[in-house]
């Protein structure tokens, strides 16, 4: 197989076929999972709750997103690499430059950045310095104490169309990628329907283009607990590279998420 790309996400999408996102924050796990076949994988800002064993994401550093990215870099040959960008790493046009920039240099081959039309003219800066952009809707964890807590985004219909408004600005503004956390079913649905860009899914249902879970969830080691919406795979395989190649199967053959994993 060769280098997953974004094109080649894409395509997944035109075709039909599931795609399947894990984090991970080490070479080990990386090689493990780049093994197993898995699509694409996030360094997440996770890592300061899994790892750091932190309440939220906000304490991370992008020094930390960029030894993390440097670290999974060198376990990966095929797996496209996705590095988060952490809490207020771009609050300005100039800081997002500069901070892409570090975590390219570590070994991603795209960014995240949490939030809708506000990103707008960030996003271009950075697609017009050659760096790809994945976005991120609904609850977005950077903005928890806003929120009022880690809770379902969406299920009031002008916050909904509002998500979807955003979403299509994303996309206009050269996003190629798109988690879609904690919303409804039906809202998952209805955002990827309306973007041609490929959806991933956390908690938003099982109509998005492809579904992404926290290693440590996936593989039942979280230290806090276990979210509605992931599933202990390792439980079922008792082997590490099997649980995430069920993984990879559950979600092609649409049968993760299930019923029990989504949101009305």
């Amino acid at each position: 197989m060769s280098k997953i790309t974004t094109a080649t996400l894409l395509k997944m999408k035109q075709q039909g076929q599931k795609i399947s996102t894990i984090t991970a924050y080490d070479a080990s796990f990386a090689k493990l999972f780049d093994q197993a076949g898995i699509h694409a994988i996030l360094i997440g800002d996770s890592l300061g709750m899994v790892l750091q064993g932190h309440d939220d994401t906000l304490p991370v550093s992008i020094e930390d997103m960029a030894y993390h990215t440097h670290c999974v870099s060198k376990g990966v040959k095929e797996t496209l690499i996705i590095s988060d960008m952490p809490f207020m790493s771009y609050a300005t046009k100039e800081q997002s430059f500069e901070n892409a920039a570090k975590l390219m240099q570590s070994g991603a081959n795209m960014v995240k950045m949490e939030g809708g039309s506000w990103l707008v003219e960030t996003i271009k800066g950075l697609i017009e310095r050659g760096i790809p952009v994945c976005g991120h809707l609904g609850l977005t964890p950077q903005s928890v104490h806003l929120l009022g807590g880690f809770r379902i985004q969406g299920r009031e219909e002008s916050q909904a169309l509002d998500m979807i408004k955003q979403a299509k600005e994303l996309e206009e503004a050269g996003v190629q990628l798109l988690v879609l956390e904690c919303i409804p079913n039906k809202l998952g649905q209805a955002i990827t329907q309306a973007v041609t860009i490929p959806t991933i899914g956390i908690g938003a249902g099982q109509h998005t283009d492809g579904q992404i879970l926290v290693m440590h969830d996936a593989l039942g080691i979280s230290c806090s607990y276990m979210p509605k919406f992931s599933r202990n795979f390792l439980i079922d395989t008792g082997d590490i590279k099997k649980a995430i190649e069920l993984y990879i199967s559950e979600v092609s053959e649409g049968h993760f998420p299930g019923p029990e994993h989504i949101f009305k």
